[in-house]
């Protein structure tokens, strides 16, 4: 039995230690000398030493998870927030390196094996979402248009923004951040990549338990309306004439190409009869919005997917993964200034 008690505590520290680095390092950019990380571990060490104890003293069950009361007044105030901008503690005119300055500070603060408290899962959750849109260049200029409109602050935080979601997930976010491989017994990785939190099931379950049925019925209630409102809309608009992939089962099997861009994109066979003159071009210019669309989607995952690699590899110190990193290809971005220049002509 001291064995496994032993075992859990080393875990515990090793996972206080690396969150506790990360944390200095998003603060002050890194470690400048050898000496000064000598004296970081060390301070490190101790600080170990004192969450062991404050552990052993609050009980060995998973049950009695320590939090402190600064650490349960964050999460009440991401809670509270009505806005990303307020989530992530920037104004709207931050730069893209005070969103990520932002980000590394929040996402350390509230991972799950930092922060125990009751919901903190759910603002890590919601910080990844905030800055994940708002580093988005065309997600948040459509968030600045619509979003106070969709916010609804009599609305339990939960429902905010739900048209405003991330492209990723709040736990790719932070692999991106900071290269994965978090070590602690509490994370499980599965093989779609995603990572799953142990003791994250017994908050929710905690709380779901507290909050009772009405409370339950008022959170799937967007649901509801949501799917009763996408199969409206679904019976009410028609399909679109063309697909930018050939897709047999809608009928899109005639390839065309837009005159200005060449897009290539397919259609039905009675297309030609049925877009000619304004018609036809309204839908070539539809096409090569999808395509820009997709490729500025595509090009912003290109890139924090290299800056992330970047990132990790300055903190490690790694030579080769740096290296790698500065050459890794992104193609889509590479597309969109070819379109650029076509459109605009530099």
């Amino acid at each position: 039995m001291n064995g496994k008690t032993d075992t859990s505590a080393s875990y515990l520290n090793g996972s206080v230690l690396v969150i506790a680095l990360l944390e200095s390092i998003a603060e002050n950019g890194g470690p400048s000398t050898s000496e000064e990380h000598i004296r970081e571990n060390d301070g490190l060490r101790n600080r170990s030493h004192k969450t062991e104890d404050h552990s052993s003293g609050q009980g060995a069950t998973e049950s009695a998870k320590p939090f402190t009361s600064e650490q349960l007044d964050a999460v009440k105030r991401i809670k509270r927030c009505k806005d990303y901008y307020e989530i992530l503690g920037v104004s709207k005119e931050a730069s893209e390196e005070d969103l990520k300055k932002a980000y590394r500070k929040l996402a350390l603060k509230f991972h799950p094996d930092k922060n125990q408290a009751p919901g903190a899962t759910e603002a890590f959750k919601a910080i990844g979402n905030a800055y994940a849109v708002l580093s988005n260049p065309e997600k948040r200029r459509q968030y600045d248009v619509y979003g106070e409109e969709k916010a609804h602050p009599t609305h339990r935080h939960r429902t905010h923004h739900r048209n405003f979601e991330a492209d990723i997930s709040p736990e790719d976010l932070f692999n991106m951040f900071f290269g994965g491989g978090f070590p602690t017994n509490n994370v499980h990785v599965y093989s779609n990549g995603r990572m799953r939190f142990g003791h994250q099931q017994r908050h929710e379950r905690r709380e779901q338990q507290r909050e009772g049925g009405l409370a339950l019925f008022v959170q799937l209630m967007p649901i509801l309306i949501l799917i009763i409102v996408s199969a409206l809309s679904q019976m009410m608009v028609s399909s679109p004439p063309y697909s930018l992939s050939h897709r047999p089962s809608m009928g899109h099997t005639n390839r065309r190409h837009t005159p200005t861009l060449k897009v290539p994109y397919y259609v039905g066979d009675h297309f030609s009869e049925e877009y000619t003159g304004m018609n036809l071009k309204n839908v070539e210019q539809s096409v090569e919005e999808d395509y820009i669309s997709n490729l500025r989607n595509n090009c912003w995952k290109e890139k924090q997917q290299k800056e992330g690699l970047l990132y990790r590899a300055r903190y490690f110190g790694d030579t080769d993964l740096y290296q790698r990193a500065q050459k890794m290809a992104t193609p889509s971005c590479s597309k969109l200034s070819d379109v650029q220049v076509l459109l605009h002509g530099h």
